[in-house]
């Protein structure tokens, strides 16, 4: 794999050169001295809780939350794998970040978010599926950017089991002056209020918040933490209502969310689409027809299907017989993105 030598990210090397392939780091006395392991062919994703309010104290660091795909990039001695939520290799998707991967001339795992920026240099959800070819990936998205906030394998050494602040120095100086399609997710140590305040103001989805002394442990631990400028969640796809102005098109989706086992009517959605999505939607859904909805549902003209799509949706709040207050459509996220449905019962 052609690629420029390996930095050095302060940790002291104790493994076969087979693995790295590259020089080795300099020996650092004050770098932890970690065995050698093999890299893991998965590492499950380490999820973010959903909170309204930051948290406080020092011992909590803060980034922006992307609003795109999350991502594991495997940088092996073979080539690099970039590897979904779910687990499906998407390498072909994203050749430009695979590209920079290569470039980093290591043996790595890094943890993070590939997003599609807009003009004004915010990353925008409905940029990415169009890069990627609309609501089914089918081409690649070559414009994407990867913004890494995570190193969990590191030349031969299996790196989940230190604090974040350790992972988080290695990866800062890692890709210190990245500036093309990998770039390091800047953390902050700042108040929480004042930085989800400064993140709305620009018109981003909102923060993530960080335990510094936490590993990195897979699934919705608390150790991270998501707090969003606008309430936006993943709904099951029960059914539509159809258009009685547009022929062949959609009025409105209508939404399920979890509780416990269970799913539950949320309410519908008929904002957010464009025109051809509203029919193109329709072709979809009229493929996955059933005679009973999932849930009880009333109304005249509905059409019921599958609950095997997953679409995100925008709202302000829940009215008081728990449906969606203003919502409007923002994405169908993909299956390989392995997007959970919203369990109420965790609210």
């Amino acid at each position: 794999m052609a690629a420029k030598s390996s930095k050095s990210i302060g940790l002291s090397v104790d493994g076969p050169e087979l693995v790295k392939g590259k020089p080795r780091p300099k020996f650092d006395k004050k770098a932890p001295h970690l065995p050698f392991d093999p890299m893991p062919e998965r590492i499950e994703p380490c999820l973010a809780l959903l909170k309204t309010k930051p948290p406080r104290g020092p011992e909590w660091a803060f980034e922006v939350k992307w609003d795109g795909y999350r991502l594991a990039v495997h940088v092996e001695p073979t080539g690099v794998r970039i590897i979904t939520r779910g687990g499906h290799d998407w390498t072909s998707y994203f050749p430009s970040i695979a590209d920079a991967a290569k470039e980093l001339g290591s043996t790595m795992i890094l943890d993070g978010e590939a997003v599609v920026l807009d003009t004004q240099g915010l990353p925008n959800f409905g940029l990415l599926q169009r890069a990627l070819g609309g609501r089914k990936a089918t081409r690649a998205a070559k414009e994407a950017v990867f913004y890494a906030f995570d190193l969990l394998y590191f030349d031969g050494h299996d790196l989940t089991p230190l604090e974040l602040s350790s992972r988080r120095h290695m990866l800062g100086k890692l890709l210190e002056g990245e500036t093309g399609a990998i770039r390091l997710s800047e953390e902050i140590d700042s108040d929480g209020e004042a930085m989800l305040r400064h993140a709305c103001q620009h018109g981003l989805e909102g923060i993530i918040a960080k335990h510094k002394d936490a590993p990195y442990r897979s699934g919705r631990t608390g150790d991270w933490l998501k707090i969003k400028c606008v309430a936006s969640e993943t709904f099951a796809v029960i059914g539509y209502e159809p258009s009685i102005k547009v022929r062949g098109s959609i009025a409105s989706l209508l939404l399920a969310a979890r509780r416990g086992d269970e799913l539950v009517y949320a309410g519908n959605v008929g904002t957010g689409f464009s025109a051809k999505l509203a029919r193109d939607l329709r072709v979809q859904l009229d493929g996955m027809r059933v005679d009973k909805p999932a849930v009880p549902i009333k109304g005249k003209n509905l059409v019921f299907v599958e609950p095997t799509l997953v679409a995100e949706v925008n709202f302000s709040a829940w009215t008081h017989d728990g449906h969606l207050r203003h919502p409007s459509f923002k994405g169908i996220r993909q299956v390989e993105d392995h997007a959970d449905v919203l369990d109420l019962s965790s609210l």
